[in-house]
Protein backbone atom coordinates (compact mmCIF):
# COMPACT_ATOMS: atom_id res chain seq x y z
CA UNK A 1 0.00 0.00 0.00
CA UNK A 2 1.48 3.42 -0.93
CA UNK A 3 2.40 5.82 1.81
CA UNK A 4 0.29 8.98 2.37
CA UNK A 5 0.94 12.05 0.24
CA UNK A 6 3.44 14.28 1.98
CA UNK A 7 3.66 18.06 2.32
CA UNK A 8 6.58 19.91 3.96
CA UNK A 9 6.20 20.41 7.69
CA UNK A 10 6.04 24.16 7.06
CA UNK A 11 2.80 23.63 5.17
CA UNK A 12 1.49 21.45 7.99
CA UNK A 13 2.39 24.21 10.44
CA UNK A 14 0.31 26.69 8.42
CA UNK A 15 -2.74 24.40 8.40
CA UNK A 16 -2.77 23.42 12.07
CA UNK A 17 -4.08 26.80 13.40
CA UNK A 18 -6.97 26.56 10.93
CA UNK A 19 -7.83 23.04 12.01
CA UNK A 20 -7.55 24.01 15.68
CA UNK A 21 -9.02 27.54 15.88
CA UNK A 22 -8.98 29.87 18.87
CA UNK A 23 -11.05 28.23 21.59
CA UNK A 24 -9.79 24.69 20.97
CA UNK A 25 -8.67 23.06 24.25
CA UNK A 26 -4.87 22.92 24.54
CA UNK A 27 -4.62 24.73 21.22
CA UNK A 28 -0.96 25.69 21.61
CA UNK A 29 -0.01 22.03 22.05
CA UNK A 30 -1.67 21.27 18.71
CA UNK A 31 -0.34 24.19 16.69
CA UNK A 32 3.26 24.83 17.71
CA UNK A 33 6.14 23.82 15.45
CA UNK A 34 6.85 20.57 17.28
CA UNK A 35 3.24 19.48 16.60
CA UNK A 36 3.74 20.18 12.88
CA UNK A 37 6.92 18.12 12.87
CA UNK A 38 5.23 15.31 14.79
CA UNK A 39 2.41 15.18 12.22
CA UNK A 40 4.98 15.29 9.43
CA UNK A 41 6.90 12.29 10.79
CA UNK A 42 3.67 10.34 11.26
CA UNK A 43 2.79 10.96 7.62
CA UNK A 44 6.37 10.25 6.56
CA UNK A 45 6.35 6.75 8.07
CA UNK A 46 2.69 6.07 7.27
CA UNK A 47 1.47 6.10 10.88
CA UNK A 48 -2.14 6.67 9.89
CA UNK A 49 -5.21 4.93 11.26
CA UNK A 50 -5.97 1.83 9.21
CA UNK A 51 -2.46 1.36 7.81
CA UNK A 52 -1.27 -0.61 10.87
CA UNK A 53 1.90 1.45 11.17
CA UNK A 54 2.51 3.26 14.44
CA UNK A 55 4.88 5.96 15.67
CA UNK A 56 7.14 6.12 18.67
CA UNK A 57 7.85 9.69 19.92
CA UNK A 58 11.62 9.31 19.67
CA UNK A 59 11.24 8.89 15.90
CA UNK A 60 10.30 12.57 15.73
CA UNK A 61 13.54 13.50 17.46
CA UNK A 62 15.58 11.46 14.93
CA UNK A 63 14.22 13.15 11.81
CA UNK A 64 16.53 15.57 9.97
CA UNK A 65 15.96 18.15 7.25
CA UNK A 66 18.04 16.08 4.86
CA UNK A 67 15.95 12.98 5.51
CA UNK A 68 12.66 14.90 5.30
CA UNK A 69 13.60 16.02 1.78
CA UNK A 70 13.80 12.38 0.61
CA UNK A 71 10.20 11.51 -0.12
CA UNK A 72 10.25 8.32 -2.20
CA UNK A 73 8.18 5.54 -0.61
CA UNK A 74 11.10 3.12 -0.49
CA UNK A 75 13.31 5.68 1.29
CA UNK A 76 10.56 6.54 3.78
CA UNK A 77 9.93 2.88 4.57
CA UNK A 78 13.64 2.18 5.05
CA UNK A 79 13.98 5.16 7.41
CA UNK A 80 10.92 4.08 9.41
CA UNK A 81 12.47 0.66 10.01
CA UNK A 82 15.86 2.13 10.85
CA UNK A 83 14.41 4.76 13.21
CA UNK A 84 12.83 2.05 15.37
CA UNK A 85 16.17 0.37 16.01
CA UNK A 86 18.50 1.35 18.82
CA UNK A 87 20.79 4.14 17.75
CA UNK A 88 24.48 4.25 18.57
CA UNK A 89 26.15 7.61 18.39
CA UNK A 90 24.66 10.98 17.54
CA UNK A 91 22.48 11.66 14.49
CA UNK A 92 23.85 14.75 12.71
CA UNK A 93 21.20 17.41 12.20
CA UNK A 94 18.51 15.66 14.19
CA UNK A 95 15.45 17.81 14.85
CA UNK A 96 15.43 17.37 18.63
CA UNK A 97 17.61 15.95 21.37
CA UNK A 98 16.75 12.43 22.41
CA UNK A 99 15.56 13.50 25.86
CA UNK A 100 12.72 15.57 24.36
CA UNK A 101 10.76 12.44 23.46
CA UNK A 102 8.86 12.57 26.77
CA UNK A 103 7.79 16.14 26.07
CA UNK A 104 6.66 15.20 22.56
CA UNK A 105 4.69 12.28 23.98
CA UNK A 106 3.13 14.10 26.95
CA UNK A 107 2.66 17.68 25.77
CA UNK A 108 2.14 17.41 22.02
CA UNK A 109 0.70 13.95 21.43
CA UNK A 110 -1.29 13.11 24.57
CA UNK A 111 -2.32 16.54 25.87
CA UNK A 112 -2.86 18.08 22.44
CA UNK A 113 -3.45 15.72 19.53
CA UNK A 114 -4.93 12.69 21.31
CA UNK A 115 -7.18 14.82 23.52
CA UNK A 116 -8.61 16.58 20.47
CA UNK A 117 -9.19 13.42 18.43
CA UNK A 118 -6.38 13.98 15.92
CA UNK A 119 -4.26 11.00 17.01
CA UNK A 120 -5.36 7.48 17.93
CA UNK A 121 -3.53 5.14 20.28
CA UNK A 122 -2.77 1.50 19.60
CA UNK A 123 -4.84 -0.78 21.79
CA UNK A 124 -3.57 -3.73 23.78
CA UNK A 125 -0.05 -2.47 24.52
CA UNK A 126 1.15 -2.47 28.13
CA UNK A 127 1.76 1.04 29.45
CA UNK A 128 5.49 0.38 29.75
CA UNK A 129 5.89 -1.16 26.30
CA UNK A 130 8.49 0.55 24.07
CA UNK A 131 6.59 -0.47 20.94
CA UNK A 132 5.27 2.33 18.71
CA UNK A 133 1.68 3.20 19.63
CA UNK A 134 0.47 6.44 17.96
CA UNK A 135 -1.09 7.13 14.55
CA UNK A 136 -2.95 10.00 12.93
CA UNK A 137 -6.70 9.64 12.80
CA UNK A 138 -7.50 8.91 9.14
CA UNK A 139 -9.75 11.92 8.52
CA UNK A 140 -7.26 14.22 10.25
CA UNK A 141 -4.40 12.89 8.13
CA UNK A 142 -6.38 13.62 4.96
CA UNK A 143 -6.36 17.35 5.84
CA UNK A 144 -2.68 17.45 4.88
CA UNK A 145 -3.15 16.21 1.35
CA UNK A 146 -1.10 18.63 -0.79
CA UNK A 147 -3.73 18.33 -3.53
CA UNK A 148 -6.27 20.27 -1.43
CA UNK A 149 -6.53 23.90 -2.49
CA UNK A 150 -7.28 26.56 0.13
CA UNK A 151 -11.05 26.40 -0.23
CA UNK A 152 -11.19 22.61 -0.26
CA UNK A 153 -8.94 22.49 2.80
CA UNK A 154 -11.10 25.03 4.66
CA UNK A 155 -14.25 23.00 4.01
CA UNK A 156 -12.54 19.76 5.00
CA UNK A 157 -11.20 21.33 8.21
CA UNK A 158 -14.65 22.59 9.20
CA UNK A 159 -16.13 19.17 8.52
CA UNK A 160 -13.44 17.51 10.64
CA UNK A 161 -14.06 19.95 13.51
CA UNK A 162 -17.80 19.25 13.46
CA UNK A 163 -17.19 15.49 13.58
CA UNK A 164 -14.36 15.35 16.08
CA UNK A 165 -14.17 18.29 18.48
CA UNK A 166 -16.40 17.98 21.54
CA UNK A 167 -19.49 20.13 22.05
CA UNK A 168 -17.81 22.45 24.55
CA UNK A 169 -14.91 23.11 22.21
CA UNK A 170 -17.24 23.77 19.29
CA UNK A 171 -19.26 26.22 21.37
CA UNK A 172 -16.13 28.12 22.37
CA UNK A 173 -14.89 28.20 18.79
CA UNK A 174 -18.23 29.50 17.54
CA UNK A 175 -18.35 32.33 20.08
CA UNK A 176 -14.77 33.35 19.43
CA UNK A 177 -15.31 33.29 15.67
CA UNK A 178 -18.22 35.67 16.13
CA UNK A 179 -15.86 38.01 17.91
CA UNK A 180 -13.21 37.71 15.23
CA UNK A 181 -15.59 38.58 12.40
CA UNK A 182 -17.75 41.08 14.28
CA UNK A 183 -18.18 44.19 12.25
CA UNK A 184 -20.94 46.39 10.98
CA UNK A 185 -22.10 49.52 12.67
CA UNK A 186 -22.96 48.19 16.12
CA UNK A 187 -23.43 45.36 18.60
CA UNK A 188 -27.04 45.10 19.76
CA UNK A 189 -27.41 44.33 23.49
CA UNK A 190 -30.68 42.93 24.86
CA UNK A 191 -31.40 43.97 28.45
CA UNK A 192 -33.33 41.85 30.99
CA UNK A 193 -36.05 44.54 30.91
CA UNK A 194 -36.62 43.94 27.21
CA UNK A 195 -34.91 47.16 26.16
CA UNK A 196 -32.03 47.20 23.68
CA UNK A 197 -28.90 49.30 23.35
CA UNK A 198 -26.32 49.68 20.57
CA UNK A 199 -22.59 49.47 21.23
CA UNK A 200 -19.64 50.05 18.94
CA UNK A 201 -18.32 46.86 17.28
CA UNK A 202 -15.40 45.09 18.95
CA UNK A 203 -14.53 42.44 21.51
CA UNK A 204 -15.26 44.69 24.50
CA UNK A 205 -18.81 45.20 23.30
CA UNK A 206 -19.24 41.49 22.55
CA UNK A 207 -18.11 40.55 26.06
CA UNK A 208 -20.41 43.20 27.58
CA UNK A 209 -23.29 41.84 25.53
CA UNK A 210 -22.55 38.32 26.79
CA UNK A 211 -22.34 39.56 30.39
CA UNK A 212 -25.79 41.12 30.18
CA UNK A 213 -27.49 38.44 28.08
CA UNK A 214 -25.79 35.25 29.33
CA UNK A 215 -23.99 35.81 32.63
CA UNK A 216 -26.82 37.76 34.25
CA UNK A 217 -29.54 35.31 33.25
CA UNK A 218 -27.46 32.31 34.35
CA UNK A 219 -26.06 33.46 37.69
CA UNK A 220 -28.55 36.06 38.92
CA UNK A 221 -32.11 35.30 40.01
CA UNK A 222 -33.76 38.54 38.95
CA UNK A 223 -31.14 40.59 37.07
CA UNK A 224 -31.16 44.26 36.19
CA UNK A 225 -28.65 46.57 34.52
CA UNK A 226 -27.82 49.78 36.36
CA UNK A 227 -24.88 50.92 34.25
CA UNK A 228 -23.17 50.02 30.95
CA UNK A 229 -20.29 51.81 29.28
CA UNK A 230 -17.92 51.28 26.35
CA UNK A 231 -14.15 51.17 26.36
CA UNK A 232 -14.13 54.81 25.25
CA UNK A 233 -15.87 55.70 28.53
CA UNK A 234 -19.09 56.45 26.70
CA UNK A 235 -22.10 55.70 28.89
CA UNK A 236 -24.46 53.44 26.95
CA UNK A 237 -27.09 52.95 29.63
CA UNK A 238 -27.75 54.27 33.13
CA UNK A 239 -30.88 53.33 35.06
CA UNK A 240 -31.31 56.03 37.73
CA UNK A 241 -34.68 54.68 38.83
CA UNK A 242 -33.35 51.17 39.45
CA UNK A 243 -30.24 52.52 41.20
CA UNK A 244 -32.33 54.59 43.59
CA UNK A 245 -34.73 51.70 44.18
CA UNK A 246 -31.87 49.55 45.53
CA UNK A 247 -30.34 52.40 47.53
CA UNK A 248 -27.40 53.13 45.25
CA UNK A 249 -26.36 56.69 44.53
CA UNK A 250 -23.22 56.81 42.36
CA UNK A 251 -22.27 59.86 40.33
CA UNK A 252 -21.57 59.39 36.62
CA UNK A 253 -18.26 61.24 36.87
CA UNK A 254 -16.85 58.57 39.18
CA UNK A 255 -14.49 55.89 37.84
CA UNK A 256 -17.16 53.23 37.33
CA UNK A 257 -16.66 49.68 36.00
CA UNK A 258 -17.78 48.62 32.53
CA UNK A 259 -21.02 47.04 33.78
CA UNK A 260 -23.00 47.30 37.01
CA UNK A 261 -25.62 44.59 37.50
CA UNK A 262 -28.08 44.10 40.31
CA UNK A 263 -29.83 40.94 41.47
CA UNK A 264 -33.26 41.73 42.92
CA UNK A 265 -34.05 38.09 43.65
CA UNK A 266 -32.28 37.41 46.96
CA UNK A 267 -33.62 38.71 50.29
CA UNK A 268 -30.78 41.23 50.30
CA UNK A 269 -30.19 42.84 46.90
CA UNK A 270 -26.83 41.92 45.37
CA UNK A 271 -24.74 44.51 43.53
CA UNK A 272 -22.37 43.08 40.90
CA UNK A 273 -19.47 45.12 39.50
CA UNK A 274 -18.15 43.71 36.22
CA UNK A 275 -14.93 44.67 34.47
CA UNK A 276 -14.74 43.60 30.82
CA UNK A 277 -11.25 42.63 29.65
CA UNK A 278 -10.57 42.62 25.93
CA UNK A 279 -6.96 43.67 26.48
CA UNK A 280 -6.45 44.83 30.08
CA UNK A 281 -8.22 46.13 33.19
CA UNK A 282 -9.38 43.24 35.44
CA UNK A 283 -10.79 43.57 38.96
CA UNK A 284 -7.44 43.88 40.74
CA UNK A 285 -7.12 44.17 44.52
CA UNK A 286 -6.79 47.95 44.24
CA UNK A 287 -9.76 48.18 41.86
CA UNK A 288 -11.87 45.99 44.14
CA UNK A 289 -11.05 48.18 47.13
CA UNK A 290 -11.85 51.37 45.21
CA UNK A 291 -15.18 50.05 43.92
CA UNK A 292 -16.10 48.76 47.37
CA UNK A 293 -15.41 52.19 48.89
CA UNK A 294 -17.41 53.83 46.11
CA UNK A 295 -20.43 51.59 46.68
CA UNK A 296 -20.29 51.91 50.47
CA UNK A 297 -20.07 55.69 50.18
CA UNK A 298 -23.08 55.59 47.88
CA UNK A 299 -25.08 53.81 50.54
CA UNK A 300 -24.69 50.14 49.62
CA UNK A 301 -23.58 47.59 52.26
CA UNK A 302 -20.23 45.94 51.55
CA UNK A 303 -21.46 42.42 52.33
CA UNK A 304 -23.86 42.55 49.38
CA UNK A 305 -21.33 43.40 46.66
CA UNK A 306 -19.74 40.95 44.20
CA UNK A 307 -16.97 41.48 41.65
CA UNK A 308 -16.53 39.80 38.25
CA UNK A 309 -13.82 39.99 35.61
CA UNK A 310 -15.23 38.95 32.22
CA UNK A 311 -13.14 37.65 29.29
CA UNK A 312 -13.90 36.28 25.85
CA UNK A 313 -12.01 33.00 26.38
CA UNK A 314 -9.57 31.46 28.85
CA UNK A 315 -7.15 30.31 26.16
CA UNK A 316 -6.67 33.83 24.79
CA UNK A 317 -3.89 36.27 25.65
CA UNK A 318 -5.88 38.79 27.76
CA UNK A 319 -6.69 36.19 30.42
CA UNK A 320 -3.16 34.82 30.54
CA UNK A 321 -1.79 38.35 30.72
CA UNK A 322 -3.94 39.52 33.63
CA UNK A 323 -4.93 36.45 35.66
CA UNK A 324 -2.19 36.98 38.25
CA UNK A 325 -3.54 40.45 39.09
CA UNK A 326 -7.18 39.50 39.69
CA UNK A 327 -8.37 40.11 43.23
CA UNK A 328 -9.04 37.28 45.66
CA UNK A 329 -12.68 37.11 46.64
CA UNK A 330 -13.84 37.87 43.10
CA UNK A 331 -15.17 35.87 40.16
CA UNK A 332 -13.84 35.13 36.67
CA UNK A 333 -16.22 34.44 33.78
CA UNK A 334 -15.67 33.58 30.11
CA UNK A 335 -18.16 34.42 27.37
CA UNK A 336 -17.09 31.28 25.48
CA UNK A 337 -18.07 29.05 28.44
CA UNK A 338 -21.11 30.90 29.75
CA UNK A 339 -22.34 28.32 32.27
CA UNK A 340 -19.03 28.08 34.14
CA UNK A 341 -17.75 30.46 36.78
CA UNK A 342 -14.46 30.62 38.63
CA UNK A 343 -14.37 31.85 42.22
CA UNK A 344 -11.04 33.00 43.65
CA UNK A 345 -11.78 31.94 47.20
CA UNK A 346 -10.12 34.10 49.83
CA UNK A 347 -9.29 32.09 52.93
CA UNK A 348 -8.39 33.47 56.32
CA UNK A 349 -7.29 32.05 59.65
CA UNK A 350 -10.89 31.24 60.59
CA UNK A 351 -12.40 30.73 57.15
CA UNK A 352 -10.32 28.20 55.22
CA UNK A 353 -12.62 25.57 53.77
CA UNK A 354 -11.75 21.94 53.13
CA UNK A 355 -12.01 20.52 49.61
CA UNK A 356 -14.61 18.10 50.95
CA UNK A 357 -16.84 21.07 51.77
CA UNK A 358 -16.91 22.08 48.11
CA UNK A 359 -17.35 18.50 46.94
CA UNK A 360 -20.38 18.14 49.21
CA UNK A 361 -21.99 21.18 47.66
CA UNK A 362 -21.34 23.92 50.22
CA UNK A 363 -22.77 27.21 48.95
CA UNK A 364 -20.21 29.69 47.70
CA UNK A 365 -21.91 33.08 47.64
CA UNK A 366 -25.14 34.78 46.73
CA UNK A 367 -24.21 34.03 43.13
CA UNK A 368 -26.23 30.94 43.51
CA UNK A 369 -25.59 28.00 41.19
CA UNK A 370 -23.57 26.35 38.45
CA UNK A 371 -20.22 27.47 39.90
CA UNK A 372 -16.89 25.79 39.28
CA UNK A 373 -14.46 26.66 42.06
CA UNK A 374 -10.69 26.87 41.81
CA UNK A 375 -9.04 26.98 45.25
Amino acid sequence: MPLPALMPYGGIHERLPVIFPEGTPHRNNCTWEIAAKTVFVMLYVGAVEGLETWLRPDQVTRMTDAQAAQTADAVRTAWMQKSLRSSKGETPGRWYAGNTRESIRDDTIRTGLVANGAVVERQGLPTTSPAPRYALQAAFASLFDPALDDEAFRRAAESWQADNLNAGALARITIIRKGAVAGGDHVLVNFPSGETRRMAPGNSSLISKAVIEDFASTFLEKPGVIFLSESKNQVIARDETLAKAVGLNIQTDKNLPDVILVDLGPKHTLLVFVEVVATDGPVSAARKAALTALAVAAGFPEEHIAFVTAYLDRSAAPFKKTVDTIAWGSFIWFASEPRNLIRLEQGGAQSVRKISDWAQGTALTALRTRTRTYL
